[in-house]
C-alpha cells in the first residue's frame, strides 16, 4: 500500500510538474529604435504550477525566452483569451487582449537590459 501511494505521488508530480511556455511573442519592428539600440521583444508566458494553478506574465526586454526583462502579471481570465495585437512606438509597447483589455509598458522600463 505504501508503495502504491508513493508511486501515485511520483506519477502525479511528474504529470503536474511546473512548466513554462511562451504563448505569444512579438518583436519591435526595425523602424522603432530605442535609445539602447537593441532589438526588443514582448512575450506572454504561461506557467503551469504543481498545484494546478495557471499564471500568466508579460515579459518585455532584450531577450527571448522570457528569462529576463520587465514583467507584469496578467489575470488568467484575460490572458487565456490571448493577445489580439501589440503596437510598438518610441514611447513603449501597447498590448491589446482579445477581451478588450489593454496594457502599456513604457520603453524606459525595458530598455538597457532591465
Amino acid at each position: 500500500m505504501v508503495a502504491g501511494v508513493l508511486l501515485t505521488a511520483v506519477f502525479l508530480t511528474v504529470v503536474w510538474w511546473p512548466r513554462t511556455e511562451v504563448t505569444y511573442r512579438s518583436a519591435a519592428p526595425s523602424s522603432v529604435v530605442y535609445a539602447d539600440e537593441a532589438q526588443h521583444y514582448l512575450e506572454l508566458v504561461h506557467q503551469h504550477t504543481l498545484s494546478g494553478r495557471d499564471t500568466y506574465r508579460i515579459v518585455a526586454g532584450r531577450y527571448t525566452g522570457a528569462a529576463y526583462g520587465h514583467w507584469l502579471d496578467i489575470d488568467a481570465a484575460v490572458a487565456e483569451k490571448g493577445i489580439e495585437s501589440t503596437t510598438w512606438t518610441q514611447d513603449g509597447v501597447r498590448v491589446r487582449f482579445s477581451t478588450g483589455h489593454e496594457t502599456f509598458v513604457p520603453a524606459r522600463f525595458f530598455m538597457f537590459g532591465r
